[in-house]
């Protein structure tokens, strides 16, 4: 449920690690940002940075980490082969769980403007997250590099997005972004031929190959009337190719970039690699991911190689990896670890923050019997709700996989992907209802010596209790959906698995009421009355839809089970 977003800034600096360690020390020194990845080249004299976490600490850290790279770094002596303009050259954002596209160009103007405001920086914006059309190319944006930057200051129409117009031989520009997320992915080819790699990283890339007449390997190149080469596009829009041996491993791969995953993913890639090598003679022996991915990229193949089985796709997020790596060979050459490739795994290993819904069950009801406040009714509400809809979730892949349904394979699976999403919501409300508790007492614990302290105080009681009835609210949502699935089952999942069901719906009214009782007694500390009405209004009328869906589910259990 986590907003993620990362952050990828490039440091003209890449020889001196001291510099480079004190601009990473800022990054770290953020709470609730996770610092992923330095790569230093000395050649370049250029360190890549990413980082992640949710919008405001990335940027937050981002603010931190220029600034201290204008203090640092001296672009008037700096040199190296890659095209800069400013000490830090780009700082893109790119979306990686719960963010839009659109909402991380707002970001990424937001980071721009505080560059410009707070740190003096000259800023540009570019790709995405352009504010002039001509500006979305970066080429464009740092034409003439450094040493060009001071008469294209001085020009109008070069005017910066944010940020002082005047040149500053120090730090220079930086150029900011929304971009999407880039994957550095490898097909492994049970061949040595570099020559054969290649022709198949040509079938795919977007950029393709050379067009000939004639021989396509030694037939004359074409031109096109302006005399410009002809290239003729490969199969995948969005990737860029070529094919390497590596020694290390003894086989050619092909190395891809995946510029936008939205346009060609990941489990899209390894199938088209591996028919365009099929049809030369060459077999796909697995892949290999080089850095990071997010989590819905796996789940996506994970997805997506079940329906090519005609198979539940409303499974475990643990079971939908391991189809993905098992589909795509990600671990043909080394094993694949969840917890040190995938982002969002990354980021909940490394956190310290403890979790109600890690615990075993017997460690849970031990939490909840023991002296502590929460968590309470609200979390076990939500516990309740997670049960109910997963018993409907479960019904829904049993028969999606019974003997003899299987033309219904597809009916079923989009009953179990509902359940799942609800079932996923309702586990994650059984600690974030405790963690609205605990926003509470702190509010409480606010300083409130003076008039002002105690105005921010009642202000921050009040926001915290509107969380604490909404989350509740939320639960009886999520629980009330679940109804749905369940009764879907009851009506046409296996019949042998229909009591399964009846307490799936005995859960989800369990977590209706119990959530109703929350809204109603921290709807008594809200000072405006009229926002407590209109929750008490939505609460009140979910709590009397589910008992009247529950008497429908079970009478039709009762009726099922009696004829049958």
């Amino acid at each position: 449920m986590k907003r993620l977003i990362e952050c990828v800034p490039n440091f003209s600096e890449g020889n001196d690690m001291d510099v480079i360690r004190q601009i990473t020390d800022c990054i770290e020194a953020v709470d609730g940002v996770k610092l992923l990845d330095v790569d230093p080249g000395k050649a370049t004299n250029r360190t890549v940075v990413t980082f992640v976490g949710e919008p405001e600490p990335v940027i937050e850290a981002a603010v931190r980490c220029v600034r201290k790279a204008a203090e640092l770094i001296d672009m008037s002596r700096h040199s190296g082969e890659h095209p800069r303009f400013g000490a830090t050259d780009v700082c893109p954002l790119v979306p990686i769980a719960g963010v839009t596209m659109e909402e991380t160009v707002e970001y990424a103007h937001a980071l721009a403007e505080r560059l410009g405001e707070e740190v003096g920086i000259t800023v540009f914006c570019y790709e995405n997250a352009a504010l002039i059309e001509e500006r979305k190319n970066l080429a464009v944006v740092r034409q003439g590099e450094y040493e060009g930057l001071k008469d294209r200051l001085s020009d109008e129409r070069w005017k910066p997005d944010f940020g002082p117009a005047t040149f500053n031989a120090k730090s220079g520009a930086t150029a900011v972004s929304a971009r999407d997320f880039l994957i550095a992915y490898n097909v492994n080819l049970n061949t040595t031929s570099t020559r054969r790699a290649n022709a198949i990283a040509f079938d795919v890339r977007e950029k393709g190959r050379i067009k000939r007449s004639g021989n396509p390997l030694t037939g004359p190149i074409v031109k096109d009337d302006t005399g410009q080469t002809v290239w003729e596009p490969g199969s995948l829009k969005s990737v860029k190719g070529i094919g390497w041996y590596i020694e290390e491993y003894g086989v050619c791969q092909i190395s891809m970039n995946l510029t936008n995953i939205r346009i060609t993913s990941l489990h899209a890639a390894f199938d088209e690699v591996r028919v365009k090598a099929e049809a030369r003679g060459v077999r796909v022996s697995g892949s290999e991911l080089v850095g990071l991915v997010p989590l819905e990229c796996m789940l996506d193949a994970g997805r997506h190689y079940l329906r090519r089985q005609e198979r539940s796709t409303g499974i475990a997020n643990s079971e939908l990896i391991k189809i993905a790596v098992k589909s795509m060979g990600l671990d043909d050459l080394k094993p694949f670890v969840p917890e040190e490739r995938i982002i969002e795994y990354c980021i909940a290993a490394d956190s310290d923050a403890k979790r109600l819904v890690d615990l075993t069950l017997e460690g849970f009801t031990l939490e909840t019997a023991s002296e502590s406040a929460a968590p309470g009714g609200g979390s076990v509400s939500a516990a309740a709700g997670a049960l109910g809809a997963a018993l409907g979730t479960m019904v829904a892949n049993l028969s999606a996989h019974k003997r003899g349904w299987d033309d219904r394979w597809e009916e079923f699976s989009d009953w179990a992907e509902k359940g799942k999403a609800y079932h996923s919501e309702l586990t994650w409300l059984v600690d974030e209802d405790t963690n609205a508790f605990n926003g509470i007492m702190a509010a409480f614990r606010l300083p409130a010596g003076s008039d002002t302290e105690k105005r921010e105080r009642d202000e921050a009681i009040q926001a915290a209790t509107r969380y604490a009835i909404e989350i509740p609210l939320r639960v009886m949502e999520a629980a009330l959906g679940s109804m749905e699935v369940i009764r879907a089952m009851v009506e046409h999942g296996q019949p042998s698995s229909i009591s399964d069901a009846g307490v799936g719906a005995l859960c989800a009214r369990s977590a209706v009421l119990g959530a109703w009782l929350n809204v109603k007694i921290n709807s008594q500390d809200l000072q405006e009355q009229s926002v407590a009405d209109e929750y008490l209004t939505r609460g009140r009328a979910m709590a009397e839809e589910v008992v009247e869906a529950e008497t429908q589910v079970l009478a039709l259990v009762d009726r099922i089970m009696t004829t049958s």
